[in-house]
């Protein structure tokens, strides 16, 4: 069993006055692709001779164009894949971005929206995405990590 997928989940600042600190990227898969219409995190596949905060940060690249200001690692999932039966490693992350400004999607999905940390867990689709938000709403509910920033904060 080896990490060979990368989950990002995508945080921007909440609106001045708004209850919530973060609103949080959901992105729907395009026709044509696996789960078709799901809404879900960034993730990919981490290539060949890249270390996994390098693969979080080039998928929010690839699937967003969005700039990370700041990348956490939260966790790790496993999962079966079918296709190939084998158990994986997903290694999770957080990136904050500086503003909830406009994506620019790849050709995995064809549609995104900011949502709020309930409209979030509603519209994910996948469980253990369910779980990262948490973990990481749970982790930067002050804004960072507090004690714990110095270890999950990527430089």
């Amino acid at each position: 069993v080896e990490a060979r997928v990368v989950d990002v989940v995508v945080l921007a600042p909440a609106p001045s006055g708004h209850p919530d600190r973060w609103q949080v990227l959901a992105m729907r898969r395009a026709a044509g692709t696996r789960c078709t219409g799901a809404w879900e995190i960034v993730h990919g596949r981490i290539e060949r001779g890249e270390r996994p905060p390098a693969a979080a940060r080039r998928e929010v690249q690839e699937e967003t164009g969005l700039p990370i200001e700041r990348l956490y690692t939260i966790t790790v999932n496993p999962f079966y894949l079918q296709a190939m039966d084998s158990i994986q490693l997903a290694v999770v992350f957080a990136a904050v971005v500086g503003a909830a400004g406009p994506v620019v999607l790849g050709p995995e999905h064809d549609a995104w929206e900011w949502l709020t940390p309930a409209q979030a867990m509603e519209r994910l689709a996948w469980p253990r995405e369910h779980q990262a938000l948490q973990y990481v709403l749970h982790l930067l509910r002050t804004g960072d990590a507090g004690p714990v920033e110095d270890v999950l904060r990527v430089p």
